[in-house]
């Protein structure tokens, strides 16, 4: 009998070693290229791997894992910059959409961000129409996202200066029963400040912009 399952314990073995190595590799692509489709990473990297078409390949989760190994041990000061601008842009527009109890999420509040990486901010209104109301009325140009079935969030972007927002806005319900990883970063607007510091036009953004 265990001969029987050795074979098949092998190969699982051998499908997750290969999916960690594409995981890796299409960190590297994305890191070191600007590569914004994830799905064409994946593929690249396989093909760069010699691997056949059939190779099972990572999941968006296990990129996010490799991109965040992949700064940790390649960081460097533009990488460091970079992501300091995105916080430091995302710090603005939280203090702007406060009414809406914003959360950075995704690749900016946990480090692994790239330079083209979405500044990702989660809302909750009991009507998204209200965020999209004030947005309008304060003269910003903004297009929704088409619906996801797997997020049931209203998605808005923004095409600012150097970086591209994107709102998620949650009902109170919604984000309460938003699945959510243990590990995952929520940075509120005043953990966002503190883990930043003091801005200024070198080393973040100008204070006026990040108080508008």
């Amino acid at each position: 009998m265990s001969a029987a399952r050795h074979p098949v314990r092998k190969n699982g073995l051998g499908v997750k070693r290969n999916r960690a190595r594409i995981a890796q590799t299409a960190a590297r692509f994305i890191a070191e290229h600007g590569i914004t489709d994830w799905a064409l990473a994946k593929r690249k990297a396989a093909r760069h791997l010699l691997l056949p078409e059939t190779a099972a390949l990572p999941s968006n989760e296990e990129i996010e894992a490799a991109l965040a190994d992949h700064y940790a041990l390649f960081a460097t000061d533009a990488h460091a910059l970079a992501l300091r601008m995105q916080r430091a842009t995302a710090l603005g527009w939280m203090r702007r959409l406060a009414p809406w109890a914003p959360l950075l999420v995704g690749g900016v509040a946990a480090g692994w961000a790239t330079a083209h990486s979405d500044v990702r901010i989660e809302l909750v209104a009991d009507d998204p129409k209200a965020v999209e109301i004030a947005l309008a009325g304060s003269g910003v140009t903004y297009a929704a996202l088409p619906p996801n079935d797997d997020d049931p969030a209203t998605q808005l972007r923004i095409e600012a200066p150097h970086v591209a927002i994107r709102l998620a806005i949650l009902t109170p319900l919604q984000r309460r029963n938003r699945p959510r990883k243990s590990d995952e970063p929520r940075l509120t607007t005043e953990a966002l400040a503190a883990l930043l510091g003091p801005l200024d036009a070198v080393g973040g953004v100008p204070r006026g912009e990040a108080s508008a």
